[in-house]
């Protein structure tokens, strides 16, 4: 059956099932830009920038990608309307309106600057995962790395986040704007101070001055983001068109759990957050490292270690029982006890509730799909764990299996001439090739890799004797131990 396509003329044509903008759009003004409109900025942020826009016109976003200009070519023909649905019981789908634009940078470098360095222009977010804020392995900023290479060196247009925050910055400070809050919504430790450095690293290569009213007169709150986002499919496209009467290029998809934890500064009280559920908090770093180490870390093991075992998705994987019971024992028994310090969520219950979470049928989160950059995610959802149960002498053998799982996702990949969707992709793969299946000497390639592996980590012998003996347990096909919750 061919339907409308979804845009602002046959909006009014929606079905009673899709709910519609609470507000009218042509009234709001961009007053917060966006850097990385991919699936889970467009289910999250501007899920909560719609509610907000219902309240105060003044927070339409502008949205600036840095690489491809997919997302702007199939929204721009729905004049970026798109529909978000929420997946656990009935669905529900919502009409979200929220963007005003998509830029595609850096063919669109003027523009973004103008929205960057516009009086209105409070707010600035960034999902650009781990890999896109140039960092080295001591989590600075890495001034070899390509992109910033460029953008130091170079009058051409910026390549990097980094690039275009510090030329933003640089042009409000000159005309006298106050400067916008800068939130970064990705898996760092600690990213707001980390982005901060970044920028004010890259910033006094220019001008030191700058950089220390960077330091000094911009604020980047701490954040964490949390709310499981699939891959758009053809299944969801169908959905969304059955429940809005409309078609839908491009629609996004969560499951109803979503939540942002956002540092209570000055700044970032321009907007009326609480009031669309956002949470100002004084300590955000309680919320976001159970968030990093329960929930991402979860996915991490349940995507290496699934996808060793023949599973494809979140769910799937849930219903492998000796997986299920692993992780399980994982998260309260090896990572709970990292969690340590005054305010953090009570543990037994968020557990509880992550894996009620992870068990929703409703919800096809492909373990392909959160295999993809290890290299850059497993530092800050494993191994930061790893490092600290060995200090406080904890044990790290279940610890060791989902890196150990990692190493041989990669070699598998390599074995089948598959692609890898990682910063260090053309490296693992060569080592992926070079493994012979004899744990010492495989698991000694990998940890060359200083930028994943810590030098002094990777020269302990207890780590290295747990992942050698955890490589070595699980085998090509992902054989978890019953000593460590495995076992038929």
């Amino acid at each position: 059956m061919r339907r409308l396509r979804l845009s602002e003329a046959t909006l009014t044509q929606a079905r009673r099932g899709a709910a519609r903008p609470g507000y009218v759009r042509g009234a709001c003004r961009v007053g917060w830009v966006h850097f990385g409109p991919g699936a889970f900025h467009r289910a999250h942020q501007a899920y909560y920038a719609d509610r907000l826009l219902e309240r105060d016109p003044r927070w339409a976003i502008s949205a600036v990608s840095l690489r491809s200009a997919g997302a702007r070519e199939a929204l721009s023909r729905q004049d970026y309307l798109y529909c978000l649905a929420e997946l656990g019981g009935a669905p529900q789908v919502r009409i979200i309106g929220a963007l005003r634009e998509i830029l595609a940078a850096p063919a669109d470098r003027d523009a973004v600057l103008a929205r960057l360095e516009a009086p209105e222009t409070r707010i600035v977010t960034l999902t650009v995962t781990e890999k896109g804020y140039c960092l080295g392995p001591d989590g600075q900023l890495d001034p070899r790395h390509p992109d910033i290479a460029h953008d130091l060196g170079s009058a051409a247009p910026a390549r990097s986040p980094i690039g275009f925050l510090a030329e933003g910055l640089w042009r409000r400070r000159e005309h006298g704007h106050t400067p916008f809050a800068v939130v970064s919504c990705d898996n760092l430790p600690d990213n707001g101070p980390t982005l901060r450095a970044a920028v004010a690293a890259f910033a006094a290569r220019r001008d030191r001055p700058f950089a220390r009213w960077i330091e000094s007169e911009v604020a980047f709150p701490r954040t964490m983001v949390d709310s499981i986002t699939p891959a758009t499919d053809a299944e969801l496209i169908e959905r969304v068109a059955e429940a809005s009467g409309l078609e839908d290029a491009w629609p996004v998809q969560r499951e109803r759990f979503t939540q942002w934890v956002i540092e209570d500064l000055p700044e970032v009280r321009v907007a009326d957050w609480a009031s669309v559920g956002v949470t100002l908090a004084a300590d955000v770093s309680v919320y976001d490292r159970a968030k990093l180490r329960l929930v991402n870390g979860a996915h991490s093991t349940l995507a290496y270690i699934g996808l060793l075992r023949g599973r494809s998705t979140v769910a799937e994987a849930m219903r492998d029982a000796p997986l299920a019971r692993f992780l399980e024992r994982l998260m309260r028994e090896d990572i709970a006890p990292s969690l340590h310090g005054p305010g953090r969520p009570e543990l037994s219950a968020y557990i509880d509730a992550t894996l009620e979470r992870l068990r929703n049928p409703s919800v096809r989160h492909r373990l392909a799909q959160i295999a993809w950059d290890g290299s850059k995610k497993l530092p800050v959802r494993l191994l930061s764990t790893m490092s600290e149960a060995l200090a406080a002498g904890r044990p790290i053998e279940r610890l060791a299996l989902p890196i150990a799982a990692w190493l041989r996702f990669v070699v598998a990949c390599a074995r089948a001439g598959e692609a890898l969707t990682d910063p260090a992709a053309e490296r693992l793969l060569a080592l992926g090739r070079a493994c012979t299946d004899e744990p010492e000497r495989d698991v000694a390639r990998f940890l060359t890799l200083e930028d994943t592996f810590a030098p002094r980590m990777a020269a302990e012998p207890a780590f290295v004797r747990a992942l050698v003996n955890a490589y070595r347990a699980l085998g090509p096909g992902g054989a978890i131990p019953a000593a460590q919750g495995g076992g038929a």
